[in-house]
């Protein structure tokens, strides 16, 4: 959080109490929420705040490099994790684990990679491992729905919320 208000504040941005309740909620939410997630939470405490507000800040968050903006599926996600990481995502309910990013896997040959990034820049590489999550993996399909059925459901691991840091990496 320190780090996302001093790169606003050297940016010329003002530390408004919105913008810094936006900071927070996001460093302090694991689960990659969307703006209107964030939106949603804050509109109690800042009735007034309007949802450009939140979309404005996190869009200046990501260009100045303190979260990053995912688009794994439906809503645009935003992760307060700025280091290079991964992800998981349940195709079953949404739930979204960050992972540490393995060395070498899937590399493509040298040749090929060349070839392809001659005439392309790279801004990012990203990992998305695809599947079920254990809950949604012991539903059966016929006989039991999981109770993990949406990225809000309560998972078990999570409660409420629809992602875990697994990497230890990022603020607390």
């Amino acid at each position: 959080m320190r780090r996302a208000t001093a790169a606003l504040r050297e940016a010329g941005f003002k530390l408004t109490p919105q913008r810094l309740a936006i900071v927070r909620c996001l460093a302090r939410d694991p689960g990659h929420p969307s703006a209107q997630r964030l939106y949603e939470r804050l509109r109690r405490e800042f009735p007034s705040m309007a949802f450009a507000t939140v979309y404005n800040t996190l869009a200046t968050l990501v260009s100045l490099g303190q979260c990053r903006q995912l688009s794994l599926a439906g809503a645009s996600r935003f992760d307060p994790n700025p280091v290079p990481h991964d992800h998981a995502q349940c195709d079953r309910c949404g739930i979204i684990y960050d992972v540490a990013r393995p060395a070498a896997v899937g590399e493509p040959a040298a040749g090929e990679l060349a070839s392809v990034l001659a005439h392309f820049t790279v801004d990012r590489v990203e990992t998305i491992y695809r599947g079920l999550c254990q809950r949604c993996g012991e539903a059966t399909p016929t006989t039991e729905k999981s109770t993990c059925s949406s990225p809000n459901s309560g998972c078990p691991i999570l409660g409420d919320n629809d992602t875990v840091n697994t990497t230890g990496q990022g603020e607390p």
